[in-house]
């Protein structure tokens, strides 16, 4: 479980899916285009019906899941993209399946990363095998790698949102970028 500072809902506990009820969630996932260099992954596309849900399993955007080296944090053994439910919860392309792995089991650092919000890593590596794994970066049971990777509000751990003005672009250096911001609150 992962949750998106930006569309979090602190009243209701949710994320809003507005982007996909604007119909505006691209079918396929938009990592590869952007330059993104997927392990064993990459490419995943759903039916439109996946973005017929609503309530708390509807689909608030893609996301990318890493799994890397126990041993090197920095090397990414394998990576899913996959869906974002409004609770938090990551699932496979489907809009309901658990995302799963080929990676042989064993100790793996997770990481989450999303288009906007900076991405979330475990602290520690996880076990990972035959066994359902959950890892919930929502309510501060998986410990987070760095010095207030994540923001809490209202006892909910979100990833920080990279758009601090709210005007729809992300920018990195210059009048009004959106770096200066992050740091200061970090």
């Amino acid at each position: 479980r992962v949750m998106l500072q930006g569309p979090y809902d602190a009243n209701t506990g949710l994320m809003s899916d507005a982007v996909r009820a604007a119909g505006l969630l691209p079918l396929s996932e938009p990592y590869t285009a952007m330059g993104y260099a997927h392990i064993g992954g990459g490419g995943e596309a759903v039916l439109p019906t996946t973005f017929n849900s609503t309530g708390n399993n509807a689909i608030v955007d893609w996301v990318v899941v890493e799994l890397r080296s126990a041993s090197d944090a920095t090397t990414v053994i394998e990576t899913r993209s996959g869906l974002l439910q409004r609770d938090g919860d990551v699932v496979a392309v489907n809009g309901t399946s658990l995302l799963s792995f080929l990676a042989a089991p064993g100790n793996y650092y997770m990481a989450v990363s999303h288009r906007n919000p900076l991405a979330v890593m475990s602290r520690s590596p996880i076990t990972l095998g035959a066994a359902l794994t959950s890892v919930d970066f929502s309510n501060g049971s998986a410990l987070t790698y760095g010095t207030d990777a994540q923001h809490l509000l209202s006892g909910t751990y979100l990833m920080w949102s990279g758009n601090t003005d709210f005007n729809g672009v992300l920018k990195y250096v210059g009048a009004g970028n959106d770096r200066d911001p992050i740091l200061v609150a970090i």
